[in-house]
């Protein structure tokens, strides 16, 4: 556990400042709530770690050397294969390279990763959508409709890549029951 506890450090001074997007909710809950998705589907603990770290990459300084250095290759793997590899491209870009990505990809701990990320991203839009309603589509860059096709789309990934996995069937029962 001493390598979680580190990872945690790191992700909250990495993370230091930045808020959930539109909310005043600090950034680490996120990855402490992809890391409890990991463990409660009763994931590696790399998995774990590294969906810690998933967005240390993509938001913050930290490069890919630094997690190979503090946590070695593997976790460093696991972390750039749930990171988008280019946040300049638009919003469709991205989504599409993520889907294509994770089609290709035969790898059930890096879908578990980043199933974990959308399972806590979509749990997040739920809970706000059950306090606020339509409004929760405000923060978004694109609305509902957008939101619907990407996250039924990759709750069909994660199914067609096994069916059995209970972290991809609860997601995959998630996004078709919200949308």
């Amino acid at each position: 556990m001493e390598k979680v506890f580190k990872a945690i450090d790191f992700a909250q001074k990495a993370h230091c400042g930045q808020l959930r997007k539109s909310t005043q909710i600090p950034y680490i809950i996120h990855p402490l709530g992809v890391m409890e998705i990991l463990l409660r589907h009763n994931c590696s603990k790399d998995a774990a770690i590294a969906g810690i770290l998933h967005d240390t990459i993509e938001d913050t300084p930290i490069t890919a050397e630094d997690i190979e250095k503090e946590f070695g290759t593997k976790i460093k793997y696991l972390v750039m294969a749930a990171s988008e590899p280019d946040k300049s491209a638009s919003w469709e870009e991205r989504k599409q390279h993520t889907m294509e990505f994770l089609s290709s990809v035969n790898d059930e701990e890096v879908l578990c990763v980043t199933c974990a990320d959308k399972m806590h991203n979509l749990l997040s839009i739920v809970k706000d959508y059950e306090t606020i309603g339509d409004k929760v589509w405000d923060r978004f860059n694109r609305g509902k409709e957008s939101q619907k096709w990407y996250y039924t789309s990759l709750a069909k990934i994660f199914m067609a890549f096994n069916n059995k996995n209970p972290l991809f069937n609860e997601f995959y029962n998630l996004a078709n029951k919200f949308f």
